[in-house]
């Protein structure tokens, strides 16, 4: 059994869940999002809970039980509160700047790089031009986005230069001892 699976998914209040067949769309004051449930998985939605049971016994029917929870739960919670992730420049002379709908960053090389915005994602950058806060409703793009902008200059063990995670800890990485 799976102890994610067992869980129901908390519907808050102007959130709005549909099934269709194996679709569920979910509406809430962020947005709208659609998920594709596998066919060995049902759904249930009352009393401001969805529960999510599997159709068989098999093992591949308990594993997408919770998988599919899970995803459920992710833009359940999107739709209502959103996710965000924070970035944060280190270095001399670099810098981030939103012009229009893309994000323009100066990261130490011969030229500017400028990194359209995707639809649905928010960029903010702070007031020292050295913190960048990304939010959206969708908890797989909005990590996608802060990922690629963090891998065009990737903090270097040294000085910590370059674009980390506001919780990330640069190390260095030791070598062997004789």
């Amino acid at each position: 059994m799976s102890r994610i699976g067992k869980q129901p998914v908390a519907v808050p209040s102007g959130v709005n869940v549909q099934v269709a067949g194996q679709t569920v769309t979910v509406s809430g004051k962020l947005g709208k999002q659609m998920l594709a449930l596998s066919p060995e998985v049902a759904i249930a939605v009352a009393d401001g809970k969805a529960v999510l049971t599997p159709r068989t016994q098999s093992k591949r029917a308990r594993m997408l039980w919770g998988t599919n929870r899970a995803l459920l739960s992710n833009i359940v919670n999107g739709v209502s509160k959103g996710f965000t992730v924070n970035l944060e420049i280190n270095g001399i002379g670099f810098r981030a700047a939103l012009e229009g709908k893309n994000l323009n960053l100066q990261l130490g090389f011969s030229h500017d790089i400028k990194y359209p915005i995707p639809e649905g994602i928010a960029i903010k950058v702070g007031e020292k031009q050295t913190t960048l806060t990304i939010s959206g409703a969708d908890r797989q793009k909005v990590g996608q986005v802060a990922a690629e902008i963090r891998a065009m200059r990737k903090p270097e063990p040294y000085k910590g230069k370059g674009i980390k995670y506001d919780t990330e800890v640069i190390r260095r990485k030791e070598g062997k001892k004789k």
